[in-house]
């Protein structure tokens, strides 16, 4: 039987492809490739006859799992609920392991970004929060403390 090798990316369909990215960026990841798509292959895949969108690819240094942002130019993108809470079906975040989460929040509340809820901390060994980022993605921050 055909088994899964490995985890290679999460895709998130975004409006703004620069504003998005400078967040991942400034979160640490790295842009590996950035390009369009269009064309029978795309087409078939994604089951949109015509569609064309610009692609970001990002990594982190380590390595591992990739993060792919896609913006649609044809057709046009669909919107979502950019208040989107734990309990609406789909993809609910996007979780990182971070050092320095306190620093991080600030980091990012400085630009704009919320939490979602709060910090919490978990039996002394975790530390965590949700912050929604640019059009409502919600990524989780994790640190393993103690």
């Amino acid at each position: 039987m055909a088994a899964i090798k490995r985890f290679d990316h999460v895709g998130i369909t975004v409006a703004d492809l620069d504003q998005v990215l400078d967040f991942f960026v400034g979160l640490g990841f790295e842009l590996q490739g950035r390009m369009v798509m269009e064309g029978e292959f795309v087409d078939t895949v994604i089951g949109i006859p015509g569609s064309r969108s610009e692609i970001a690819t990002l990594g982190l240094p380590d390595g591992g799992t990739t993060l792919e942002l896609s913006c649609f130019e044809r057709p046009d993108h669909q919107p979502g609920s950019p208040t989107a809470m734990s309990t609406q079906l789909g993809l609910r975040n996007v979780t990182f392991a971070v050092e320095g989460l306190p620093a991080i929040l600030e980091q990012l509340a400085d630009q704009g970004y919320g939490l979602v809820g709060g910090m919490g901390e978990w039996q002394g060994a975790w530390r965590m929060a949700y912050v929604r980022g640019p059009e409502g993605i919600v990524v989780s921050l994790a640190e393993k403390i103690g």
